[in-house]
């Protein structure tokens, strides 16, 4: 859990609820070691209550894998700073100076999926954040993650997360004015 918890989670209303009497009177404790255990048990149960989904792909957290070759960080560091723009396999082939084809074979052989693949989850990640912290329209906040077509950015959303963008601010607001 602790591990995932670098993409940001949700937990669902239950595993809240199991939580929220202990995560309320956290404040209220004394000593730093009472409030360290307290804080330690909401962990463990909210990790044992299982069901938590991540925020944002592992792409938009910048969680890195160490083995990364210089050439595929390039591109994905490439792709961070400018997913909100149209990203041409030509372009990033030629920053990691290799064909096109030969380029994406090497991308998925270090990272484990498609291009493709991984810019959508950089987008969906900055999507996601947008979505929970802005009240900005869906329309504007899918131009600004690089979809010029609002229904390809609500289907590919919608796959990826399972609903639809927003439903899922709503479904985030609901467990926010819980806790």
């Amino acid at each position: 859990m602790l591990k995932e918890a670098q993409k940001g989670l949700a937990f669902s209303t239950s595993a809240i609820m199991k939580v929220y009497h202990d995560i309320d009177m956290l404040s209220q404790v004394n000593g730093k070691f009472e409030a360290l255990l307290r804080f330690l048990r909401i962990l463990d149960t909210l990790a044992r209550s299982g069901g938590a989904r991540t925020l944002a792909s592992s792409s938009y957290a910048k969680v890195q894998i160490e083995d990364d070759s210089k050439r595929v960080l390039k591109v994905k560091n490439y792709i961070n700073e400018n997913y909100m723009y149209e990203l041409k396999l030509e372009t990033l082939a030629d920053l990691a100076n290799m064909s096109q084809s030969s380029f994406s074979r090497f991308f998925r052989m270090h990272t484990g999926r498609t291009l493709s693949d991984y810019i959508i989850d950089v987008r969906m990640g900055f999507a996601s954040r947008l979505l929970l912290n802005t009240e900005e329209s869906v329309a504007n906040i899918s131009f600004k993650c690089g979809y010029n077509n609002l229904s390809n950015f609500n289907r590919i959303f919608k796959r990826k997360k399972g609903c639809s963008p927003s439903e899922f601010r709503e479904q985030y607001r609901k467990i926010k004015i819980i806790v």
